[in-house]
């Protein structure tokens, strides 16, 4: 998916940002000391378990009881939360994805880490350790943490067969049930999920000449904008809380979205008939890293964290309860939860078959020009509110 033109033009777009970043990375750490006590985190919802919602998921207890640093964790659940918490400070790490990951680099709002410092470093799977959506000018602002893709949620009531296309969302139709899907399906509020759209009509409308779907010429924004008036016909409501999305398809008549697995694994464990699947149009995705605050309170915290972070076991329990891949091969076969085929099943060799989110930019890798991501917030605020 990453191919070396997006690397292009991710290092066209942050040139300038080396100068600033080069001086930063100069002041870095060069060894790690006893902890401060305390470490605050912005994660994802599921990201950072103490055993609070499941007794065997817990990979903070027996992290604070070694280190003394105790785990403040404030989640978020889109990347521009996250993006905000970060500009507000007070935090020491984030798990940003790529559509936040390169916004907070431009921002100074992270730091390069010195990698010898993180041990386990040389355990990330090497697909990962160079992304662009966290390094710049050979510096890495983190270390690399769990990716998966979007996947389509639905109702196995509904469905008897798993849906072949995400058509099923994005245009009006009635579902094998004899109902038609205005009101019951959802599509994600964030504007990142303008490239959900892009991508459906990468397949849809070849005629549009959709190559990427971060990458949208004016034309091919206006199609893919035009898709998502219409669907907005359809949308019963947008989700961005994952335990607000498991509530509507547990009692708000959903049968239909866009999901991540977690909240799939949320509600299979709660015996609830749903499935999910990627579509024949491929998926959209996520690579998450955990990165240093630029104004880090607690660094020695932090980078035990890390180092933690990066532990085979968390990786694998973390995968197992989100339903995610670990960056850290090794954890395929070291956590019980997630099992001998838990990897496989997670999609551990479809990494080239997901299209990861990233910022889009005002230049293409091309060189050509491209709608820049603020654009992409605008319109799509105002798409949810027509």
């Amino acid at each position: 998916m990453m191919a070396s033109v997006s690397r292009k033009a991710v290092a066209v777009a942050l040139a300038a940002l080396l100068p600033c970043q080069a001086a930063l990375a100069q002041s870095a750490m060069t060894s790690v000391g006893d902890g401060e006590g305390q470490l605050n985190i912005v994660a994802w919802p599921g990201y950072v378990e103490r055993g609070e919602s499941d007794k065997n998921y817990d990979w903070v207890t027996g992290f604070e009881k070694e280190t003394g640093c105790k785990v403040n964790v404030k989640t978020a659940a889109t990347s521009d939360e996250m993006v905000t918490l970060m500009n507000g400070g007070g935090f020491d790490l984030v798990t940003a994805s790529g559509d936040a990951s390169l916004r907070l680099i431009a921002g100074k709002k992270v730091q390069p880490i010195n990698t010898d410092l993180v041990p386990s470093w040389n355990k990330v799977d090497p697909r990962l350790k160079d992304g662009p959506w966290f390094t710049v000018g050979g510096q890495h602002f983190g270390t690399p943490y769990q990716w998966g893709p979007n996947v389509l949620l639905y109702s196995t009531e509904t469905f008897k067969e798993a849906p072949k296309s995400w058509s099923v969302v994005f245009e009006p139709q009635d579902f094998p049930d004899g109902k038609p899907n205005k009101g019951r399906v959802q599509a994600y509020d964030g504007p990142i999920y303008i490239a959900d759209a892009a991508n459906y009509l990468m397949a849809k409308k070849p005629e549009l000449g959709i190559k990427n779907p971060y990458e949208l010429n004016e034309a091919q924004y206006a199609a893919v904008i035009e898709l998502l008036k219409g669907q907005r016909q359809l949308v019963g409501r947008y989700w961005h809380d994952s335990a607000v999305q498991v509530d509507d398809f547990k009692t708000e008549g959903v049968v239909a979205s866009s999901s991540w697995p977690f909240q799939v694994n949320t509600l299979e464990a709660d015996k609830r008939p749903v499935a999910s699947t990627i579509p024949a149009e491929g998926a959209t995705g996520w690579a998450d890293t955990t990165m240093l605050a630029s104004d880090v309170k607690n660094p020695n915290c932090a980078y035990k964290w890390l180092e933690h972070s990066l532990d085979p076991k968390v990786q694998g329990d973390v995968a197992a309860w989100f339903g995610s891949v670990p960056a850290v091969p090794d954890a395929c076969k070291t956590s019980e939860l997630l099992g001998a085929e838990g990897c496989k099943t997670n999609g551990f060799d479809n990494f080239e078959k997901i299209r990861f989110w990233r910022t889009p930019t005002a230049k293409c890798g091309d060189g050509s020009q491209c709608v820049p991501y603020s654009r992409w917030v605008t319109d799509y605020i105002a798409v949810m509110g027509g």
